[in-house]
């Protein structure tokens, strides 16, 4: 506790804070009262009033719930689209703290394979490397190296991870011959250092120190591939000691399913292959649909957690509640690609929204994960500040190594693929189930297809190694700004009127950003 002169920090007299000269507390700017108008207010619209500083910054505790049973300890989630959340992702997200939630725009088969990549990862380990056959040529070793830029190939006797391996192939073996249709069996490696399933990181690297190879694949009893080693990448393997884990050490994984009746068997694959929480995705949750399908999940996997959602209202919360949710997924019309509000007329601004169900929600023990229109590391805080236990973030992580999709170069500058899953683009390939709910019987109607979203383009933010530290830390600043130490904390004062905010005018939001200069290059870190 900070003192002066051996006394305790003064406090301001009640008629100073009652006139604002402090801000406001969350109560006086939402709540509804005589004379007030009837006003929704986004992120930007909102400032949080600064606190007494009396930590450092690393003394900051940013961990956090998801639901009522999974702990985090970076409040980030990545959401389940199809640009943003495959297993690369999920692995890395997991990694740093937080969580990935695959995406449903894929078969069933396909989604389980992506949960069971993530549940088996091992860092250091490549699970899923590329293999060839025997009977492949030179110039197929060429084409990966080509478009994925390693040469350390695997060669087993059915070109699959499992096979049995027969031999691998290097730069050094491909480099002179000139004719690119010679068979690998030709010129693979044969004479193969190899490490058993179940190998650790640090037996691995001796076994690769001594051997001098630069790949070292991992075998079973049989002889089939389970694994690749790379000594750069136990170069690079960083010690991750707040990966989120289960109880059996694997890295948690989440998965989105929809509301339709197939996507009940859906969920029991998902279940199967070892996913942690299943996030019912529609974008207006408050349906039978999804009440009924919250019930099946409970009732019938009590073991995994389950989110319902997207709702804004607490109506809405409590219906799903009732039903049985262990954590609610907030906003509706808000995310960058999204339209909508401007389709359908229907939504909330989302700092409104995360405020008023956190509030209802809390009297459940039910935490809730805002979900869109997060721009920045301040827009973060904001939403924790109004009550979010967690964030969920789609085009602050679209654009990094780890999402799905291929870079591009427009105007000089680097890009990757980002649209909504309410886009055309998206929902011809399976995401019209998250807006869908239709029980007609007439074509007519039932195959049009009202976009509630958009595709764009994002800027390249390189790899979420990098990417997510900064946002933590910028987390960390803004909490430790406001004179938060925690999460916890942050949910405390908000709760007993000792956080503080004010609305900003149009100018004000203006003030508060880049303004007066000619010129500028914004680097984020």
């Amino acid at each position: 506790m900070t003192t002066i002169k051996g006394e305790p920090l003064w406090e301001v007299d009640e008629e100073t804070l009652a006139s604002g000269a402090c801000g406001f507390t969350a109560k006086e700017i939402f709540h509804a009262s005589p004379g007030k108008g009837c006003v929704a207010y986004s992120y930007d619209d909102l400032i949080v009033m600064p606190g007494h500083i009396g930590f450092g910054v690393h003394d900051v505790n940013i961990n956090s719930k998801l639901t009522k049973n999974i702990e985090v300890k970076i409040p980030f989630v990545s959401s389940p689209m199809d640009t943003v959340t495959e297993a690369p992702m999920a692995i890395h997200m997991a990694l740093l703290g937080g969580i990935g939630i695959i995406h449903s725009n894929f078969p069933v088969e396909d989604q389980a394979k992506q949960v069971k990549m993530v549940k088996r990862y091992k860092n250091g380990f490549i699970t899923n490397p590329v293999c060839l056959s025997p009977d492949q040529t030179v110039g197929d070793a060429r084409r990966i190296k080509a478009t994925l830029g390693y040469s350390g190939i695997p060669i087993t006797d059915d070109g699959a991870l499992h096979g049995r391996l027969v031999g691998i192939i290097s730069n050094r073996d491909t480099s002179f011959v000139d004719d690119p249709s010679i068979k690998l069996r030709d010129i693979m490696t044969t004479d193969l250092v190899v490490a058993k399933d179940g190998v650790s990181l640090s037996e691995a690297n001796d076994i690769l120190r001594r051997s001098k190879k630069g790949k070292l694949p991992v075998v079973d009893e049989e002889g089939h591939l389970v694994a690749l080693i790379a000594r750069t990448d136990l170069q690079k393997a960083a010690d991750y000691p707040d990966a989120s884990k289960d109880a059996n050490k694997q890295l948690l994984v989440g998965a989105a399913i929809g509301t339709r009746p197939d996507d009940r068997d859906r969920a029991k694959a998902l279940v199967d292959a070892g996913v942690d929480v299943i996030i019912v995705d529609s974008s207006q949750g408050d349906s039978l649909y999804q009440i009924e399908m919250v019930q099946f999940l409970k009732e019938n996997f009590p073991s995994v957690d389950v989110v319902g959602g997207n709702v804004v209202i607490a109506s809405q919360a409590l219906h799903l509640i009732q039903a049985g949710v262990d954590g609610l997924r907030v906003g509706m019309g808000i995310g960058s690609i999204c339209t909508t509000q401007e389709v359908c007329a229907v939504g909330r601004a989302q700092a409104s929204a995360v405020y008023h169900v956190a509030r209802l929600a809390r009297k459940y023990g039910i935490p809730i994960i805002a979900d869109g229109g997060i721009k920045s590391t301040g827009h973060i805080t904001k939403a924790l500040c109004c009550g979010a236990s967690c964030v969920m973030m789609g085009s602050m992580l679209a654009g990094t190594d780890e999402s799905p999709g291929e870079f591009f170069y427009q105007d000089g500058v680097r890009l990757k693929r980002y649209r909504g899953m309410g886009s055309i683009e998206a929902m011809n390939k399976g995401s019209e189930k998250r807006y869908v709910w239709d029980t007609a019987h007439s074509k007519a109607t039932s195959n049009i297809k009202v976009a509630q979203g958009v595709s764009g383009a994002v800027q390249d933010k390189g790899t979420i190694r990098r990417y997510v530290p900064y946002l933590m830390q910028g987390l960390r600043h803004g909490l430790q700004d406001a004179g938060v130490i925690s999460l916890a904390d942050a949910q405390e004062k908000l709760y007993n009127d000792k956080l503080r905010f004010e609305i900003r005018s149009p100018a004000a939001q203006k003030e508060g950003g880049v303004h007066g200069l000619h010129s500028y290059e914004k680097r984020l870190f």
